[in-house]
């Protein structure tokens, strides 16, 4: 698809949904001007040297952040102070996997809290890693932001429901299908900075000189009517930095 889009001489690829689709699209044309959206790491994936100056044909923006998920786990336990033992859930296929648990345990080393680290990169492992997390009477669940989790997102607020399963989501579309609690970077307001930069591109920017765009905004999002089920209640300082309420 790429080629194709290179032999019919487009002004800008716009490559959205995850590094693949920009990766494909650099490999086609060095010259056509490129724009991604990625929730991984740009230079960890090979799409740009530098993140300020990215230099080339490629700039974009990406949702990668080393704080987010430490912010996810941080939430939880305010929601659930007494949960001994909380899992976080990961893809082990997704590219930034490794510097999520690296910048997580980091971050907890000085608390001297464990947390139980579970894998699934398919439908059949999603099920598995929640039987085994119930096994170990886990008392919450986070979340990491990856793309074939956001596809399974039914499964996996099913799951969590099915096992009473406190869990916080990496984006509001979780919260909003069933989800505990969700917080993560604005895809929205993502996807509009992108289409400034391809705007800005087609009135004559150079891709190198813009620098990869980081986010900004995000969404803390909670959902009462699941809380209510799990015999939850949100505490006044959560309500207070919720973006969105559901009732």
């Amino acid at each position: 698809m790429a080629d194709e889009l290179v032999r019919r001489r487009v002004d800008v690829i716009a490559a959205t949904g995850s590094s693949n689709s920009a990766l494909a699209a650099r490999a086609a044309t060095a010259t056509i001007p490129i724009v991604f959206t990625t929730g991984g790491d740009p230079v960890a994936d090979g799409l740009v040297t530098n993140l300020s100056r990215p230099g080339g044909n490629v700039t974009g923006m990406t949702n990668f952040s080393n704080a987010v998920l430490p912010k996810r786990l941080g939430l939880i336990r305010e929601l659930l102070p007494s949960a001994a033992l909380i899992a976080v859930l990961v893809n082990p296929s997704n590219t930034s996997t490794a510097s999520d648990i690296k910048n997580l345990q980091e971050a907890e080393r000085p608390s001297g809290q464990n947390i139980v680290i579970a894998h699934a990169r398919t439908e059949r492992e999603i099920n598995s890693a929640f039987e085994s997390l119930v096994q170990k009477s886990v008392g919450a669940l986070v979340l990491d932001a990856d793309g074939f989790f956001r596809s399974r997102a039914e499964q996996l607020v099913s799951l969590a429901g099915r096992y009473l399963l406190p869990t916080i989501y990496s984006d509001r579309e979780y919260a909003f299908a069933g989800g505990l609690m969700s917080y993560g970077p604005s895809i929205v307001d993502g996807y509009r900075q992108f289409g400034v930069y391809s705007g800005e591109i087609l009135k004559g920017a150079k891709p190198g000189d813009l620098p990869i765009l980081q986010p900004t905004k995000f969404d803390f999002v909670l959902n009462f009517k699941t809380a209510k089920t799990l015999g939850i209640t949100f505490p006044s300082g959560l309500l207070a930095i919720a973006d969105e309420v559901i009732e």
